[in-house]
């Protein structure tokens, strides 16, 4: 029998014996994450933490074309063009909630059953087990809007097999199921038309382990495996422009790839490419602190208000990035960033 159902408008707390449910009630907007949803979920995981009678927590979403999409930027964009205060809790609010998902001390489950990028994959990457539907599609698209890789992902992208980090930091590149579960984005891939057994089966108390590998689909071989070698042999490079450099080299697949980059932010392209090769020695609340400085620089920009008017504003998709190519941003102009200029506070 579920516990009482406590409702916000766009998210749904519940517990069913010793399982905790969390269920993102947000599908119009592919369920992006406000600040109102990051507050109440640091909350219940504070509240969670500290209950005896709470063995494991597990985060899912209405039926629907996503998980998440990431959070709500459009919102953030028009705080931080108008100085609003909110632009910095929002990221500050949500980081906190990344680092407490990454100590939570008991499973934490996340259901991917559709799209999860961005603030999605903050919610699901750090906990103990992910859950990848045939559904489901990872990406971190934020150099395609000015931004850069957040949410820990300085934490996680470079522990990803050989330069694959790398690579879908710079590229937004979009993963299968299959490629989730290769690069460690997923622990487990379970069909969805069995989904439905992992949450009664938890509430019952049986090992979130054993569940869920008894469940555990095979979705064909990986595509992201196949290309490890040449992605590796690219994205090792020691600057954004010596990749660019060998993917010259590649033939076809490397021009599609310069294509890629040609569309993103250059200014991200170089940002990303230092946060993520200088990241590999940090915990995952050194990184979400860095990730905050870079927060605080980057909403003072062009591009990442430039990037939301093309893609979410406008949706002309074609956004005119300042400065317009690498050349035109020194190593030095992008080492200021990482300078600290904010007050640092714990996440």
């Amino acid at each position: 029998m579920l516990g009482a159902m406590e409702t916000t408008s766009d998210i749904l707390f519940s517990t069913d014996l010793a399982l905790a449910h969390v269920t993102l009630n947000r599908p119009r907007a592919l369920n992006a994450l406000t600040l109102a949803m990051c507050t109440a979920m640091q909350e219940r995981l504070d509240a969670w933490a500290a209950d005896d009678r709470i063995h494991a927590v597990l985060i899912d979403a209405v039926p629907g074309r996503a998980f998440c999409s990431g959070g709500d930027i459009r919102a953030v964009s028009e705080w931080a063009r108008t100085d609003d205060p909110r632009a910095m809790i929002f990221f500050r609010t949500e980081y906190k909630m990344n680092a407490s998902i990454g100590r939570f001390a008991k499973p934490y489950v996340a259901l991917i059953d559709g799209i999860a990028m961005g603030g999605g994959v903050g919610i699901s990457i750090h906990g103990s087990h992910r859950v990848a539907t045939e559904n489901a599609v990872f990406a971190m698209p934020e150099t395609s809007i000015g931004f850069f890789p957040d949410v820990g992902a300085s934490y996680f992208l470079p522990r990803c097999p050989g330069a694959i980090g790398m690579f879908l930091g710079l590229t937004s590149a979009r993963l299968t199921a299959a490629d989730m579960l290769y690069a460690g984005i997923a622990t487990h891939l379970v069909a969805t038309n069995r989904i439905a057994e992992i949450v009664p089966r938890l509430a019952a108390g049986e090992n979130v382990d054993a569940v869920l590998q008894s469940l555990q689909s095979d979705f064909g071989p990986s595509p992201l495996e196949s290309a490890r070698a040449r992605i590796d042999r690219v994205f090792s490079a020691p600057s954004i422009e010596a990749i660019c450099e060998r993917l010259e080299s590649e033939g076809g697949w490397g021009r599609e790839v310069l294509e890629m980059l040609a569309a993103r932010s250059p200014t991200s392209l170089k940002l990303t490419h230092r946060e993520l090769r200088g990241a590999l020695s940090r915990s995952l609340p050194e990184c979400l602190a860095q990730e905050l400085q870079l927060v605080a620089r980057v909403l003072k920009g062009h591009d990442f208000h430039e990037g939301i008017r093309a893609a979410i504003v406008d949706k002309d998709n074609h956004p005119k990035w300042q400065p317009t190519r690498l050349s035109e941003i020194s190593d030095e102009e992008i080492a200021t960033f990482f300078l600290p200029h904010i007050s640092p506070e714990a996440v």
